[in-house]
């Protein structure tokens, strides 16, 4: 999986926009625009932890529809929008942000390392070790404040990787 994953909260506008594209292409462009405006403010770089984030919020799975709502539509939950295989955008409503960032609130770095603990994750290419749940607990401060402001904001926020 690719490892330059953003989540970006919008604005109406910008939401609407998302929504409104009908294809890939115009779809990475709205958010190629997105993205170089870098609104440091409400945006969540994850870097490569989006997997085993992902993963650990559901049931262990890389999917977009595993998991129980809301902590699965964290990362790669809502309604994914792009259609090919080279990058992936997922769209969590405004109205589904708080119930996700309340959910989030409740998480803290000894959970995350039960859950790397419980869960089998099929597939995942991670090490699994202890540098490696580090690394992703690491992440999930900036996760939680990240939805904690969306929601505070009345923002939707989209999920980002390339592949």
């Amino acid at each position: 999986m690719g490892t330059r994953a953003v989540l970006f909260a919008l604005d109406g506008t910008d939401s609407a926009r998302v929504l409104a594209c009908e294809d890939d292409d115009t779809l990475t462009s709205v958010v190629a625009e997105i993205e170089e405006r870098w609104d440091s403010d409400h945006l969540c770089e994850l870097d490569s932890s989006w997997d085993a984030l992902h993963r650990c919020l559901t049931d262990g799975d890389l999917a977009f529809d595993n998991g129980d709502f809301p902590l699965s539509h964290a990362i790669l939950g809502g309604v994914p929008l792009h259609e090919g295989d080279d990058y992936i955008v997922c769209h969590v409503t405004a109205e589904q942000v708080p119930e996700v960032a309340a959910a989030l609130d409740a998480l803290d770095g000894p959970w995350l390392r039960d859950r790397f603990a419980t869960l089998d994750f099929p597939a995942y290419q991670g090490t699994g070790d202890a540098e490696d749940i580090a690394y992703t607990q690491a992440f999930l401060p900036g996760l939680r404040d990240f939805y904690r402001t969306a929601a505070r904001d009345g923002r939707a926020v989209i999920f980002t990787v390339g592949q």
